[in-house]
């Protein structure tokens, strides 16, 4: 077989291989479409739960989702972007560096609920914040601090050493030029981080099971030391727990295509962003 032949044949395996892999997403989410669809309604979406979670609607794990995916950005994505800044910028090429990367690595490939039991000894237990929207944003802040510290050391990378060179011979200080050249230029690849993480942390389970999240509340948390509920926890108590699984097995068809539409709508956001930033970048 010549070069030609055999390059066909590689294509032509990388492609099944591609259609395969879109046929599976599509089939999953089609049937959670299919299935969740006939449940959604106003009255699903801005009531709560009743009849032990076999009527009413899922508005405060809707909120309480809410709620936990922007405080753990709140928390991560400034520390996971300084810290990706230390890295690429400041600290060289020296062992400590090369330690760092590897733990961040390492960190990164950890199962989440060793963060759901590091939260609970850490937040919960240790700092005293108790189940609480703070432990839960904070453990999921450090789930998503690897994806970010990654990709941001990797958009650092991919700006030009002459931006750099060019922006120190105008007399412009370090600082300066992190702020005013390299961070602007990296940032559409930043926000793919954040892309990344937003549909990470959106769907965790097990982290918000041992720090924050209840099976059911009569009323929205009020502030950062209440529980809350969240829709992949409600998710996971409906398929499982609930007092009639049958009963609410369409809620939880519902519950999940939910989730998908909200990590989607957020992912569509950050995109949104990551364009406009790219179009003023080349301006």
């Amino acid at each position: 077989m010549n070069k030609k032949h055999s390059q066909f044949v590689a294509f032509l395996i990388f492609k099944l291989l591609g259609i395969i892999v879109v046929l599976i997403l599509f089939s999953i989410l089609g049937f959670i479409i299919i299935n969740g669809v006939r449940v959604i309604n106003w009255e699903f979406l801005s009531k709560f739960p009743g009849e032990g979670m076999t009527t009413g609607g899922i508005f405060p794990a809707i909120v309480g989702t809410l709620y936990l995916t922007i405080g753990s950005l709140l928390f991560a994505f400034p520390l996971g972007v300084m810290s990706a800044l230390y890295t690429q910028e400041y600290a060289g090429k020296g062992w400590i560096v090369k330690t760092i990367r590897m733990m961040t690595n390492n960190l990164a490939s950890v199962p989440s609920i060793v963060f759901g039991l590091f939260g609970m000894s850490l937040f919960v237990n240790k700092l005293n914040f108790g189940d609480s929207l703070l432990a839960g944003s904070l453990t999921l802040g450090l789930l998503a601090l690897p994806v970010i510290i990654r990709t941001t050391e990797e958009a650092l990378k991919a700006v030009p050493d002459t931006y750099r060179a060019a922006s120190l011979a105008l007399g412009a200080t370090k600082l300066q030029t992190i702020s005013k050249v390299v961070l602007p230029a990296a940032m559409p690849n930043i926000i793919t981080g954040l892309i990344l993480s937003i549909g990470r942390v959106s769907g965790e389970t097990a982290p918000i099971l041992f720090t924050v999240a209840a099976y059911f509340l009569p009323h929205l948390p009020s502030g950062v030391f209440d529980q809350a509920m969240a829709l992949p926890y409600h998710l996971y108590v409906l398929a499982t727990s609930g007092t009639d699984i049958e009963a609410s097995r369409p809620m939880a068809y519902g519950t999940a295509l939910v989730l998908i539409l909200i990590v989607l709508t957020m992912n569509l956001l950050a995109t949104f962003i990551r364009r406009k930033l790219e179009k003023k970048r080349s301006k």
